[in-house]
């Protein structure tokens, strides 16, 4: 769904058919207040001059509670208005008046871009993975894990919800060259990973135990 918060209400309605007739759930917000009252938008589309408030601090808003991607879309072509734009977590800027047909594009290289980096990043619960910068987060905090550790996280994450056994573990992270590793090399380096990643290792949340299979992050 694309979230249009313009508060000229000619615009908004030719801006919502817009995306309507390209095959879009699309919703608009004349203000602030409305604009924070509408959830689960895929892009926002956000005027600077707004009737409670600038649209500034609403991109800021919506930068704290997560990485919806944001579009500018304003009369105001001053450089400052662009750098503050993109400094408080912007996608894009652009200024009116524009052809319709070059806003929509914009919007779809937007959407295309945000969909490419939520395949790099695994959310389960407090757990955030970021595989493109290979960074972990858990309950807010970043967690510096070894390069085994990543390597069974990763693994797990990217299986989420199939057993995956020691001997897949060794095979892909221990085996490389090929030479002989112990099974309890694993388990010391499950059990490392599990002390940083869980509140309680003894009651897992994230990494359970499959008896006699193996391990398994998310359901079986």
């Amino acid at each position: 769904m694309i979230l249009i918060v313009e508060d000229d209400v000619r615009l908004n309605q030719a801006l919502c058919r817009l995306f309507a007739g390209a095959g879009y759930m699309v919703t608009g917000a004349h203000s602030i207040k409305e604009a924070l009252l509408i959830s689960g938008a895929a892009l926002v589309i956000i005027d600077i001059g707004l009737p409670d408030g600038d649209g500034f601090a609403l991109c800021r808003q919506i930068r704290r509670t997560g990485s919806t991607p944001v579009i500018f879309l304003t009369a105001r072509d001053d450089e400052r208005d662009m750098i503050q734009a993109f400094d408080c977590g912007a996608d894009d800027y652009l200024v009116k008046p524009f052809p319709l047909a070059v806003l929509l594009k914009h919007a779809q290289a937007v959407l295309r871009r945000a969909r490419q980096e939520d395949l790099e990043l695994f959310c389960y619960e407090e757990l955030r993975i970021d595989f493109a910068r290979k960074q972990v987060k858990c309950n807010g905090t970043k967690v510096r894990l070894t390069p085994k550790e990543y390597g069974l996280l990763e693994l797990l994450a990217r299986n989420k919800g199939k057993v995956i056994t020691k001997q897949m573990m060794l095979e892909q992270l221990w085996d490389e060259t090929g030479a002989f590793v112990e099974e309890n090399t694993v388990n010391v380096a499950l059990s490392r990973l599990k002390k940083k990643i869980e509140a309680d290792p003894s009651h897992p949340v994230y990494i359970k135990n499959v008896f006699g299979l193996g391990y398994t992050l998310g359901e079986s």
